[in-house]
């Protein structure tokens, strides 16, 4: 269990996205049965380019499929790095939500707790982190597969640990490519999704996670392991996951499965949904989040 990967491919963005998670359904069962308080987050990083966001479809199938099978709370958060209500409202959450009578909620404007992570010089310093996330005790990654500015791939998990931070604190982990990788290492053990979603429907090439190039490619990628499907994500896009700092230090702690070669895949072989992205301008300088002269076993701790 967890270490099966769907992947899906279809006409229809939300067609695929409930077929990839019709391949886990008893994963998913299991896992939510007695759950109170699920949230599904996806990623608006920008308030304006749908590309650069989760399409409402997505969260529609995702609504649709859970609801079959569990009837307590369901809320969608996001905590926005541009404005979180502007994009509920521009990509249809506002509509969908009131429809629907499911709580949207800025994470933004949440309280929260304070979890502490590195600064460039790897010194500890404090980010605040939303409660709602940080309490649920079901949580749902809806990420898009894109490119990033910064570590090579957004997925599944960077999603849920950037959108948890408060706006202010965002700019705080940022501490440069080898701090930034260790940094969403750290706050991933604390909001870890259940469910991980990355919707490839329409990827992100290039100067992602907002101004890429768009990539038709139908498909969705779904698991009850987050790692496992980001390290399925980043092979599909052509990377190594292992040249991903944050991936490879979960690897390396031994949570989820990391190794592409272990990990069970369900629906469309690999191979034949796998494409070379272009990365980002800055790829060769990304590449260089690997720590040499520190204790890196102290720093994972």
């Amino acid at each position: 269990m967890g270490k099966r990967v769907a992947i899906a491919k279809g006409q229809t963005r939300y067609n695929t996205v409930k077929k990839a998670l019709e391949y886990i359904k008893d994963e998913i069962v299991e896992g939510i049965y007695g759950k109170n308080n699920v949230i599904i987050k996806p990623n608006l990083v920008s308030s304006y380019r749908q590309l650069a966001s989760t399409h409402i479809d997505t969260i529609k199938a995702i609504f649709d499929f859970i609801k079959q099978y569990y009837n307590g709370k369901i809320s969608i958060v996001e905590g926005s790095a541009t404005n979180t209500i502007t994009a509920f409202k521009n990509f249809g959450y506002t509509q969908f939500a009131q429809e629907n009578r499911i709580e949207l909620f800025d994470l933004n404007q949440d309280d929260y707790r304070e979890v502490m992570i590195y600064d460039s010089n790897y010194s500890q310093i404090p980010v605040r982190i939303s409660k709602k996330v940080l309490e649920s005790d079901y949580r749902i990654s809806s990420a898009v597969l894109k490119t990033h500015d910064t570590v090579i791939a957004t997925l599944s998990i960077k999603n849920m640990v950037v959108g948890s931070i408060l706006q202010g604190d965002k700019h705080r982990i940022h501490q440069g490519y080898k701090a930034i990788n260790l940094n969403i290492y750290k706050i991933a053990k604390y909001v870890w999704p259940q469910l991980a979603i990355i919707d490839g429907f329409l990827a992100m090439e290039g100067d992602g996670p907002v101004s890429g190039t768009p990539v038709e490619m139908g498909i969705v990628i779904a698991s009850t392991d987050a790692v496992a499907a980001d390290t399925v994500g980043a092979y599909i896009m052509g990377f190594d996951p292992d040249e991903i700092g944050y991936l490879h230090y979960l690897k390396k702690a031994g949570i989820g499965e990391g190794s592409i070669e272990k990990i069970e895949i369900i629906g469309e072989k690999l191979e034949n949904v796998r494409r070379k992205f272009k990365p980002h301008i800055t790829y060769s300088l990304q590449r260089k989040w690997k720590i040499e002269d520190f204790n890196i076993e102290k720093l994972l701790s």
